[in-house]
């Protein structure tokens, strides 16, 4: 399970000052990017950079009249080492954090964070804590939860009526949340739970629990990985067949991303997805356009998260007019973006959690100009359905 201390959290901070929210107008307003480059979720940070530098070219590169600088720092899928990341990008005076991947360190990030009165901005990482028991004035998601992502799945199982699933999801707390949610509700649904396993990140051989799906008499196994790992799982159960005899599906489990690494295994793969390109409203299109120029290729939902939650803050940040932090986040906490890639998305005062439709779909071969194998959009749950009520 990833953790970390309280001892190494404290230590990262122990020689920073707590500073104030209005800060001299600078040079730049610089964005302290941590994102996971290297590691079991490696492939995903490359993707939320670009999505960023997309929202920055777009507006000229500038915000309250100054340029943006962008500064990127790897966690390596490791909390301790984004502490630490963390603490040198505040020496150099940044105006924000953007990141992480994993949630272990986005939630020590979004600590180190609140001391200084800096904002972060969170468009990948899950867990319930961060817009809930460990919610932070500075901090805000404008992408799903684990919540909505697993309610999404529940959804989809019971509408296709689902009798008998098995769990697989790794071993820390916002997949095993996720997977117990998903268990909660179908089980007070009827549905037979025929197993579970949670295997460690970053585990490189899924034979052993493939082989109990494969025997449990399941119709659907629920995944609750993502990343290197979501791609391991996926090939080594397209190469025994086990996608011809069980449904495998997850809360964020497939996308483009992940449907290059595991290749033609991917076929049939279903899973709740946060963004498409293929939505057609002309933000998504403007900025599919432009992704498509810069990277000869189409963003994944990492990319499209990222650029929909930098473009709506960075305007945020404009529209108020000042360098005072504590201004970006009480006009950011009470805003909503009618023109989201996403449609319509409406950020909750109360948890900075911002709330829009799920998405389901499913792995599918591509038609050209489309990529080989591609998502295809199966159905759409409404905000109401998928997200808790806010407290």
């Amino acid at each position: 399970m990833v953790s970390i201390s309280r001892r190494t959290l404290m230590a990262g901070a122990a020689s920073l000052l707590v500073a104030p929210a209005v800060a001299a107008e600078p040079d730049s307003f610089r964005i302290g990017g941590i994102v996971s480059f290297s590691g079991a979720y490696g492939i995903i940070g490359q993707s939320m950079r670009r999505g960023v530098e997309i929202a920055v070219q777009e507006r000229g590169g500038k915000v309250l009249g100054k340029p943006i600088e962008a500064m990127w720092e790897d966690d390596e899928t490791k909390p301790q080492v984004a502490v630490q990341k963390a603490t040198r990008m505040m020496s150099s005076n940044v105006q924000m954090f953007f990141g992480a991947v994993i949630s272990p360190s986005t939630l020590a990030i979004m600590k180190l964070a609140e001391q200084r009165k800096l904002p972060v901005l969170v468009t990948a990482s899950a867990d319930d804590r961060i817009t809930g028991a460990d919610k932070s004035r500075y901090a805000f998601r404008t992408s799903g939860n684990s919540y909505s992502e697993n309610m999404s799945v529940v959804q989809h199982l019971k509408a296709v009526g689902t009798k008998k699933i098995y769990g697989v999801a790794a071993d820390y707390n916002v997949m095993r949340d996720g997977w117990s949610l998903v268990k909660q509700q179908l089980g007070a649904s009827g549905v037979e739970i025929a197993g579970e396993d949670f295997p460690p990140i970053g585990t490189g051989d899924y034979a052993v629990i493939i082989d109990k799906v494969r025997g449990s008499g399941a119709e659907a196994v629920v995944v609750v990985l993502t990343g290197n790992d979501g791609v391991t799982f996926v090939k080594q159960a397209g190469s025994v067949g086990l996608n011809d005899k069980v449904r495998i599906m997850g809360p964020n489990l497939m996308d483009e991303l992940v449907e290059k690494a595991a290749g033609a295994a991917a076929l049939g793969v279903q899973s709740a997805i946060r963004y498409h390109f293929t939505l057609q409203n002309a933000r998504n299109q403007r900025f599919v356009e432009s992704y498509r120029k810069a990277f000869n290729d189409y963003p994944d939902p990492f990319a499209g998260e990222a650029y929909d939650g930098m473009a709506w803050w960075l305007d945020v940040v404009d529209k108020s007019g000042s360098w005072d932090r504590d201004k970006w986040v009480d006009a950011f906490e009470h805003s909503r973006r009618e023109d989201s890639v996403d449609g319509l998305k409406t950020m909750q005062a109360c948890d900075h959690q911002a709330v829009s439709p799920g998405l389901w779909a499913e792995a599918v071969k591509g038609a050209p100009p489309m990529p080989e194998l591609t998502m295809k959009v199966l159905d759409t749950f409404p905000p109401d359905v998928i997200y808790a009520a806010c407290r």
